[in-house]
């Protein structure tokens, strides 16, 4: 059976070094991250360990609209950008992408190629992956989308050390937990990703807000209820002196921070 893991977040933003500076101003480490030359988008990236956010914004919108590629990713973000800025989608890491795409297929998904990505990044250096989007909605909520990176999770995290990618916050310890989603009925919606995806419940609905969680490694996916059919915070926990409590607000998305 594959593992699967949270790996990261994508929000949509139009200007990357915005989104770098206000991290920067909070004291996040976040950094220009590069090119996907072959899709028209660039990224700037902030890592909490190995889950991180990526800030996605199109660099190139001639090229992004004409791309062929069956990356929704990519396709969301020419439809959403420049008006809406917020939460795409989570990206889930997986050890073994076919025996994930076929356990997908099984829930009758409707799945994109395995596609091989890459960018560019700011040394020069091509950064690789393999990926696969997930087509549809569940009651107008998207799917994440499948990663999977070359070797193990500790080999990568002792590469993105040394690289000085994943590095000590300026404000101190910093974790993300969960990601939260808007929707409109927080315990069907919990069912089916739990059913189709292979996530365990983490409640069912036993929370003061009648939310549903599911685990996901150590991290929790969360269903609240609301009208957005989207993910619309993302809650980390830190030990930061003045920064528990507070909310930072890019276009939709928040980033809520709790206590370490």
């Amino acid at each position: 059976m594959s593992s699967l893991q949270w790996d990261h977040t994508v929000h949509y933003i139009n200007d990357l070094e915005q989104a770098v500076q206000t991290f920067t101003d909070n004291g996040f480490t976040a950094f220009p991250g590069g090119s996907h030359k072959l899709w028209g988008t660039h990224n700037a990236l902030s890592y909490f360990g190995l889950n991180y956010v990526e800030f996605l914004a199109v660099e190139n919108r001639e090229l992004a609209e004409s791309a062929d590629t069956a990356n929704l990713v990519v396709k969301d973000a020419v439809k959403l950008l420049p008006e809406h800025e917020g939460f795409s989608r989570v990206a889930i890491r997986t050890d073994d992408i076919e025996q994930t795409a076929a356990l997908l297929q099984q829930q009758g998904l409707k799945l994109s190629p395995i596609m091989d990505g890459r960018r560019l990044n700011k040394q020069g250096q091509w950064i690789e992956w393999r990926m696969l989007t997930i087509g549809g909605y569940f009651q107008g909520l998207v799917y994440p989308f499948i990663i999977q990176w070359k070797g193990t999770d500790g080999q990568r995290q002792q590469e993105l050390k040394t690289a000085g990618i994943i590095r000590p916050h300026p404000a101190g310890a910093v974790e993300v937990r969960a990601a939260v989603f808007s929707v409109t009925d927080p315990a069907a919606t919990a069912a089916h990703w739990s059913q189709v995806i292979g996530l365990p419940f983490q409640n069912h609905g036993s929370a003061a807000d009648g939310s549903v969680s599911l685990a996901i490694g150590d991290k929790a996916f969360v269903f609240r209820q609301g009208n957005g059919e989207q993910m619309q915070e993302l809650l980390l926990a830190t030990d930061a002196p003045g920064l528990a409590g507070r909310r930072i607000r890019f276009g939709q998305a928040d980033y809520v921070f709790t206590a370490l």
